[in-house]
């Protein structure tokens, strides 16, 4: 992916847990460096910052909460505090935007704060981040997006986190159209039913859903975070430089 001498710089927004945390650390044992976003557990985010640097590699945590279009601007001027310190660089070279959170209410139920909340973090905030970031990320860059199988399948009661993801997959098609005169790839990948702490850990803590799961899975199990981690890794990885635009499903063929 990268030589000693040139490491390649991913940011990695939810970076400390899950499927952010599994990315950043993949990343590390290809030969790129992290930059890892935390909302609140700056604890967790440094953990994933010593595995990475027990891999060899160098990775910084920031503070960001995606929802919050108003605090990127102090974002994006921390991001390149960091870049300078720590690589001497003015830009990084992957965006991954994971960070999220989960909503599990019927349409009937849902109220419009609700709705409001995994909006602002599920489309506004991957719009308007992107956004602030571009001219921070290098020419000839890597963006994921980070979709759900959600957006194609349905499940009742994620009516409105499907949708917002949808328009994420939407989305990463214009800004694929729109950045690829500077080199910058953007693909969408939507993972399938993953046992991670997302929505407080629903599918981790129960054995009866993922029974259910794994039923209606090709691959007869439900994925763990590192199933998908290595995979957006592999994305960013130069071999894909052709690849843009594109939604990749990674669900071990849920309802197919």
């Amino acid at each position: 992916m990268t030589t000693e001498t040139t490491p390649r710089i991913a940011l990695v927004t939810g970076g400390s847990r899950g499927l952010g945390r599994s990315t950043a650390i993949e990343l590390a044992k290809r030969s790129a460096d992290s930059v890892v976003t935390y909302n609140s557990n700056k604890a967790e985010a440094d953990k994933t910052v010593a595995e990475i640097a027990g891999l060899g590699r160098k990775a910084v945590a920031l503070q960001l909460d995606t929802s919050n279009t108003k605090g990127f601007d102090a974002f994006v001027a921390a991001l390149r505090e960091a870049l300078s310190a720590n690589w001497g660089r003015e830009s990084f070279d992957y965006l991954v935007n994971n960070a999220g959170t989960a909503l599990y209410s019927p349409i009937a139920e849902t109220t419009e704060e609700q709705l409001d909340g995994i909006y602002n973090i599920h489309f506004k905030g991957v719009f308007f981040l992107t956004q602030k970031l571009l001219p921070v990320i290098a020419d000839g860059g890597r963006i994921v997006n980070i979709s759900s199988g959600l957006a194609r399948m349905t499940l009742p009661g994620s009516a409105g986190y499907g949708a917002m993801k949808a328009a994420v997959e939407t989305l990463t098609r214009y800004m694929a159209k729109e950045l690829g005169p500077r080199g910058i790839t953007v693909n969408v990948v939507a993972p399938g039913a993953v046992q991670t702490d997302f929505g407080g850990g629903r599918i981790r803590n129960s054995p009866e859903m993922q029974k259910m799961l794994a039923s209606v899975t090709a691959l007869g199990r439900v994925a763990v975070a590192d199933d998908i981690g290595p995979m957006i890794a592999s994305l960013l990885d130069d071999a894909n430089h052709w690849v843009t635009g594109q939604r990749i499903e990674v669900s071990g063929g849920q309802n197919i």
